[in-house]
């Protein structure tokens, strides 16, 4: 069996890995085709271009469509070995249609595993360089909160400033409140406050006046200077654009925990990607068990039949998961089931399809 198990998982990872790579290619010569008046009229060096922009996308379309053409791969090979007759003969000698799936689920769980590096960690770090390109040369991945910002740095506290200048690390005519439920307790109000770049939370306030809120009493504390500590840092006034690809695994984790425990708004979209990137890997074992099981039956129409019903399923399983991701976004869905959804959907059906499998 070893012969055969070293066969199907050849033909498995050859397939797979020629189909992506011809994927990518066409990709990255129809995104440079699209973006190449941006890279001219920017002046972006080749150099970067192919290194840091293009060479760092690579990993980002392999990890984008890996389900996909793993399903696709599948489906292609088995097709042929079914057409050849090759499939009822490894039946016929005696081997279990459950041990012909072995070398499937080790090629299975060997993308997996890249899946999930990919997606965790490898991805995250590409990211980091090609969205500072993009950044310089395509458009502008940071969105400044402007005048007025308001930001949530606590369950029930809040910080206001009239305008935050990035370059000397200051803002002006401040505001942090404080409440009991609905009811205000504390109001601190300044002209000026500076950010302490060498302890990350710490900030200086200057001329401010303090408004304590007790009950029916109320008093007023003056100062000239107040240095303090509390959760805002000043890339809380500004948003970079879908910053969470640029996180690891460790990092995202960390950052959700960070926005809960402000009891800011928006963790639903970090929760779901985090999410996702579990799930990912699970539906790559998922759709090699319906492919096998689909396309080793012989059946009049061949390949075309198997792939035309294969593709129709990936890409169902693909609308799945985007209707469940905007149902968690919306707060109609937990992130797990958004991110999960999906897999016990097509769990279901590859159970039903490896019952009807030719034994």
């Amino acid at each position: 069996m070893k012969k055969l198990d070293l066969y199907i998982f050849k033909k498995f990872i050859g397939t797979f890995f020629l189909a992506i790579s011809l994927l990518v290619v066409i990709v990255i010569i129809f995104d440079l085709s699209e973006n190449l008046d941006l890279f001219l009229k920017h002046n972006a060096p080749w150099q970067r271009v192919f290194f840091e922009y293009y060479v760092t996308s690579i990993p980002y379309y392999i990890n984008l469509f890996i389900y996909l053409f793993t399903f696709i791969a599948v489906v292609f090979f088995t097709s042929k070995m079914a057409a050849h007759t090759e499939v009822v003969a490894i039946l016929s000698s005696g081997v279990s249609f459950w041990r012909f799936l072995y070398p499937y689920m080790l090629a299975a769980v060997t993308l997996a595993v890249m899946s999930l590096y990919f997606g965790n960690f490898l991805i995250p770090k590409t990211n980091e360089i090609r969205q500072a390109f993009k950044n310089e040369y395509m458009e502008s991945l940071v969105t400044f909160g402007g005048n007025n910002i308001h930001v949530q740095i606590g369950p029930d506290e809040y910080v206001y400033i009239d305008g935050y200048n990035l370059e000397k690390d200051l803002g002006y005519r401040y505001c942090w409140e404080k409440y009991d439920g609905n009811e205000l307790k504390y109001k601190m109000l300044s002209d000026i406050v500076y950010h302490d770049s060498v302890v990350p939370n710490k900030w200086r306030i200057d001329n401010y006046g303090i408004h304590h809120l007790n009950g029916g009493e109320e008093w007023l504390e003056k100062g000239r200077r107040m240095d303090t500590v509390f959760n805002l840092l000043p890339t809380d006034f500004y948003q970079i654009k879908e910053d969470y690809i640029e996180m690891d695994f460790f990092e995202l984790r960390d950052h959700i925990a960070k926005m809960k425990s402000k009891g800011a708004q928006g963790v639903t979209a970090y929760e779901v990607e985090m999410q996702q990137r579990w799930a990912a890997p699970g539906a790559i074992l998922i759709l090699t068990l319906i492919g096998a099981a689909l396309s080793s039956r012989k059946i009049k129409g061949g390949m075309g039949m198997h792939l035309g019903i294969g593709i129709v399923i990936a890409f169902s399983y693909i609308l799945f998961m985007q209707i469940s991701k905007s149902f968690a976004i919306s707060g109609g869905l937990s992130p797990f089931m958004a991110a999960w959804t999906p897999n016990f959907i097509f769990s279901a059906l590859a159970i039903v399809l490896l019952r009807k499998a030719p034994k």
